[in-house]
């Protein structure tokens, strides 16, 4: 059977599992849309909750990082694992016993103010629809290559489809829908990893093999050979890193620190039935989120090592139909500087920006894009970081089932994560916002109406987002972490671990965070993003990293305007001792 036709078939497949799961799981009540009724299974909420996490960032996007960053990609990777274990120990037992819905409905709750609830409102879609781009433009490099669409069509398909599922099913269908999705993705993942790291190395074991001699009678081992390679091309060595150590502090930290105040994710923990099943399922979440996670260093480093080789020095009208599909797509071009006919690829970019084709033809036959040659590189070859991952079993040339499963895990990560966040979105407006704020007395049939347009809504602006997103996948998806970490993660610990903080300080910390971390992202990445330079940066840290600024900011204006303010009231503070304390603590001893 032809490639293609197994992809639509896989892909088709894939999606009628996902609709016929969000039907059979319709949601029936605002709890079942909010939060699945409280009582999924903790090993089911666990591989759903890996699902929402392994976003297309993970799946397409950071092992491409990984690929062409080298040592500096393992920011991402200690980031978010790390993160996770911090969202997993330190916060989320004691969020799934307070009890409520929403990260909102905790902050409204706990600092007894409304105004504290609509901050964190729109804190939340801040972070949502930051991230949800991500997702989305993961979706329609899918589809255009795969599907063969634009990605603008890619992205409208990619709405549709989140539409019926997270629509209609809300919590309850995305969490069934997220098992049959991290099924589909960690074994599209997994399965040409194996088949790759086999061929480069003999070693089946992708972990293994990264650590192991390349198959080529050389002697040396897969990264030595790797630094070689690029060193020649006068790419710096794989292994080293460019990154200043603060930066690499920084990115790591935010990262880690938005995690635990990514609302999609700390949502999953309301779904189980008590707060030592959040314990669990956190558990059986990072057994999941490990599998994939420990092998993305060595796709990435070998999606590096067979795009090279496959590239490097050969005649672009011998070019390998992986080459000429994805032109097709505008993802990756050649254009032929010295016109002897050869793809050369060396250090620095090869146009003045990403391609923009034209209907006419260089000396070689290559398609010419309209962006100037940088002349200053001797590169002729761009490609998006983020095909590496769908592009390596083509690269491998593996069979053409295998390129079938990639195209359907590619999709379920990133619709997958879009749910969960089109569903924190929704519910943040209709239960936060309406029901907890500005319409207490509203019906739990209209609540749920609302809950269903504003999801409508969210889709409609985060396909927009999707076609002109700010940046790589995985970049974006770092902006989100580090509004995260700037805004939610503060209040949310402060309102766990302090008795004394009180309204006041949650919202100026809050609101100072968030502005400042979005104004610094904004100026950099779309405001001048010519400026983007280490030079400009404040102290040294990028946009990627300076959450962890922010999140200092809140933390110290919090503090501070909380000292200045009133206490919480007695009632608030017997509040936080419920959520730290376990239950019976004191029996033991009469109290």
């Amino acid at each position: 059977m032809a490639t293609q036709t197994l992809i639509y078939l896989f892909v088709g497949l894939s999606f009628a599992l996902y609709i016929g799961i969000a039907l059979w799981s319709r949601a029936g009540s605002t709890s079942d849309f909010y939060v699945a009724g409280g009582g999924v299974n903790p090993v089911v909420n666990g591989m759903a909750t890996a699902a929402d996490w392994m976003s297309a960032a993970s799946f397409i996007s950071m092992a491409g990082l990984i690929a062409f960053l080298g040592y500096d990609g393992s920011v991402y990777l200690m980031g978010w694992t790390g993160g996770y274990v911090m969202l997993a120990l330190l916060l989320a037992p004691y969020l799934r016993k307070f009890g409520q819905f929403t990260v909102p409905d905790f902050i409204g709750t706990r600092y007894y103010s409304k105004a504290a609830r609509v901050v964190a409102v729109i804190c939340l879609i801040f972070i949502s629809f930051t991230y949800i781009a991500g997702q989305m433009r993961g979706v329609g490099i899918v589809f255009s290559r795969f599907l063969d669409v634009q990605i603008t069509l890619g992205i409208v398909i990619g709405m549709g489809i989140v539409f019926i599922y997270a629509v209609l099913g809300g919590m309850k269908g995305i969490t069934y829908t997220q098992v049959a999705q991290y099924c589909v993705l960690i074994f599209a993942y997994m399965v040409p990893a194996f088949f790759i790291s086999f061929l480069i190395t003999g070693n089946p074991v992708p972990q293994l093999g990264l650590g192991s001699q390349v198959n080529d009678g050389s002697g040396l081992y897969v990264l030595q050979k790797l630094d070689l390679v690029l060193q020649d091309l006068g790419f710096a060595a794989y292994t080293d890193g460019s990154k200043s150590i603060i930066d690499v502090f920084c990115i790591t930290l935010a990262l880690m620190v938005g995690t635990a105040g990514l609302p999609h994710v700390i949502v999953r923990f309301f779904t189980v039935p008590k707060a030592s099943d959040a314990r669990k399922s956190a558990g059986w979440a990072l057994v999941f989120i490990a599998l994939l996670y420990t092998t993305a260093p060595a796709v990435g480093a070998f999606a590096r090592l067979n795009f090279v080789e496959t590239v490097d020095g050969t005649p672009y009208d011998e070019a390998p139909e992986w080459f000429t599909n994805w032109e097709r797509n505008d993802l990756i071009a050649f254009q032929d500087k010295n016109a002897d006919g050869v793809m050369q690829l060396s250090a620095g970019t090869a146009f003045t920006g990403a391609p923009e084709y034209s209907e006419d033809t260089g000396p070689s036959g290559e398609r010419l894009v309209t962006n100037a040659p940088d002349p200053a590189s001797a590169n002729e070859v761009y490609v998006d970081q983020d095909i590496m991952v769908l592009a390596n079993p083509e690269i491998a040339k593996l069979p053409g089932w295998v390129i079938a499963l990639v195209a359907a895990g590619g999709l379920a990560a990133a619709l997958s994560t879009a749910a969960g966040l089109l569903l924190v979105i929704s519910s943040s407006v209709s239960h936060d916002l309406l029901k907890s704020t500005f319409r207490p007395n509203i019906s739990e049939k209209g609540e749920l109406l609302a809950a269903r347009l504003a999801a409508t809504a969210a889709i409609v602006v985060a396909g927009y987002l999707g076609i002109y997103p700010p940046g790589w996948v995985a970049q974006v998806v770092a902006f989100a972490f580090g509004l995260a970490a700037a805004s939610l993660f503060p209040a949310i610990f402060l309102g766990i671990f302090s008795k004394r903080m009180n309204k006041e300080g949650a919202i100026a910390g809050m609101v100072s965070g968030l502005l400042f971390t979005f104004a610094y992202i904004a100026y950099f990445k779309l405001a001048n993003p010519a400026a983007n330079i280490e030079a400009n940066w404040l102290f040294g840290i990028s946009p990627e990293g300076i959450g962890v600024v922010g999140m200092v900011i809140n933390f110290a204006v919090a503090v501070a305007v909380a000292k200045l303010t009133t206490a919480p009231p007695a009632h608030v503070r017997k509040l936080v001792d419920s959520i730290r304390v376990p239950r019976g603590a004191g029996e033991a001893r009469g109290h």
